[in-house]
């Protein structure tokens, strides 16, 4: 198949390229390195053209509500128009488990592209997905002298075995909104950093933050959490701590 991805430079996005290319599927790179630019269209009709299937793991780094909603709307409006006009059979887009619960400012972004995928014309898989343990190293790299950890309960999953999940739907028929993917295990992320920064040798104090209001309870609670059944991961999160030590 003939498969585009959308952030296809990403943490993920990479991951899923790679994912795609070994199970022998042809791949479009969909970013500004390769000449497309979601947030106004350039490019996408050139770029889709042949393409059977669009999976959207494009992102923004923000905590703001207006920024996140922008971004979403934007890069998912051109590339449903832009697909419908290609006869793109596909769009699957990576979402957030929680996203639909919690009001944070991000958040409410990735619902905004949910409902757009639901109202458009093009037939659509969402796949929420658990925060990845990767989560845990970006809020490392963040400098200073302290370490500011978001107060959150979750079920983390390794970014690989999201990135091989959405392979798999990829291959198949448009299912709407598919189950949850989460990891194996309930987690408190202030843990998982101090985890993950232990196992580096790293020394800097890890200063817990909860958010005001309700969206810290939702997420401090069970917001964040997968509801019914779904797939799970296999890699815990001290598993992908000892692969991240060799790597790191």
């Amino acid at each position: 198949m003939r498969i585009a991805v959308a952030g296809g430079t990403g943490w993920v996005g990479k991951l899923v390229v790679s994912a795609l290319r070994e199970k022998g599927h042809q791949v479009v790179v969909l970013s500004r390195s390769e000449g497309v630019d979601l947030t106004t269209g350039k490019g996408l009709e050139k770029a889709l053209n042949g393409v059977e299937g669009v999976v959207d793991v494009s992102n923004v780094v923000t905590t703001s509500r207006a920024k996140s909603v922008a971004f979403f709307e934007a890069a998912t409006t051109h590339l449903l128009r832009a697909e419908e006009a290609a006869g793109v059979g596909h769009h699957l887009v990576l979402s957030i488990v929680g996203s639909d619960r919690v009001d944070m400012g991000y958040y409410l972004g990735k619902r905004r592209q949910e409902e757009l995928v639901r109202q458009g014309r093009v037939p659509f898989t969402v796949l929420r997905a658990t925060q990845w343990h990767e989560f845990a190293a970006q809020t490392l790299a963040r400098g200073g002298p302290l370490v500011v950890a978001p107060r959150m309960r979750c079920q983390p999953v390794a970014a690989v075995e999201v990135a091989d999940h959405l392979t798999e739907l990829a291959e198949g028929a448009p299912l709407g909104l598919a189950p949850d993917l989460a990891g194996p295990e309930v987690l408190e992320m202030v843990d998982m950093v101090r985890r993950l920064q232990r196992a580096r040798g790293g020394r800097r104090p890890v200063l817990p933050v909860k958010l005001p209001g309700k969206v810290g309870r939702d997420m401090t609670g069970d917001g964040l959490l997968p509801q019914g059944t779904g797939p799970r991961g296999r890699i815990t999160f001290d598993e992908w701590v000892g692969q991240d030590g060799q790597n790191h």
